[in-house]
């Protein structure tokens, strides 16, 4: 709002943002990606990138969060029908305004701490409970995990590699490949130290007393 005029356009409140959760950044920052895309458009490029960081997406998740852009102006649809006449399939587009939010979003919003549950850590903090072979399975199996996201974050990474327009993910996919290449090192060690507190309690077992 400008003060009776004598206040320029550089000086008016910008738009307030609402506070929608991440998701529907996460949804809104792929429309930014391309002119249109569909629900399952939106689900495969999550699986081919988010899910390594942040999240993977169920069907109903992605059309909800594109239900909730559309209430605030922020994305558009538009049913295509095929050629046959027969199938018709609803394509999403970022709008200016949508675009000008996610920018602000990415900008101006507070770095947040990541949460981070760890369920085979907790596990392994209760290793006093443990059987100690079951907790060697049990890490021996997060590290085939990690192996198996590495090989694919990499893979995927590769590809995006290919697409100058996909610099960023390509970056940030990257990352996830020295992630959960640290994760399997982590886990690795983790595999020795256990190996180090068997032989500790090894060695305070007291001693049987013989019977005279």
């Amino acid at each position: 709002m400008t003060d009776g005029g004598a206040r320029g356009t550089h000086d008016e409140e910008p738009q307030a943002i609402p506070d929608l959760p991440t998701t529907a950044w996460a949804v809104l920052g792929m429309l930014s990606h391309a002119d249109e895309l569909s629900g399952y458009d939106l689900k495969k490029w999550a699986d081919w990138s988010l899910q390594f960081f942040y999240w993977s997406p169920s069907f109903s998740q992605i059309y909800a969060e594109l239900k909730r852009l559309e209430k605030h102006g922020y994305a558009t649809s538009r049913t295509v029908v095929s050629e046959d006449g027969m199938r018709g399939k609803r394509m999403y587009a970022i709008t200016d305004s949508g675009r000008e939010a996610a920018s602000h979003w990415v900008n101006h919003s507070p770095v947040e701490a990541p949460v981070l549950k760890h369920s085979v850590m907790l596990r392994a903090w209760l290793g006093h409970l443990a059987e100690p072979d079951r907790m060697r399975e049990i890490l021996n199996q997060h590290i085939d995990y990690a192996e198996k996201m590495q090989r694919r974050a990499q893979i995927d990474a590769d590809g995006a590699d290919s697409n100058p327009e996909w610099a960023y993910p390509s970056a940030v996919l990257r990352w996830c490949v020295r992630h959960y290449e640290a994760e399997r090192e982590f886990a690795q060690d983790l595999l020795t130290d256990l190996d180090k507190l068997a032989k500790q309690r090894s060695r305070k077992k007291p001693a049987k007393v013989q019977n005279p």
